[in-house]
């Protein structure tokens, strides 16, 4: 489930821009999550953010194939950064 809206990714990325995804660590959570969207997450170890060629972070998706099918399904192309 994307915590972004998708208003904010078209804002932000033009569509043949790469996209970087890497695993959201548990000490980031807090700062990158609203409160309201954590009470509705199943697994909090599982959560994927999405950054644009800038570094700059423009989702956060529940699971890693989750984010790059949102990816792709913005036209853009998504590669894992460890």
């Amino acid at each position: 489930m994307p915590i972004s809206s998708n208003d904010t990714i078209r804002t932000n990325l033009k569509p043949d821009n790469h996209v970087y995804i890497r695993r959201l660590a548990s000490e980031e959570i807090d700062d990158a999550v609203p409160d309201e969207a954590l009470e509705m997450l199943t697994e909090l170890d599982n959560l994927f953010s999405v950054h644009s060629e800038d570094g700059k972070r423009i989702a956060i998706v529940q699971g890693r194939d989750a984010a790059f099918a949102a990816a792709r399904a913005h036209d853009l192309r998504p590669s894992s950064v460890h």
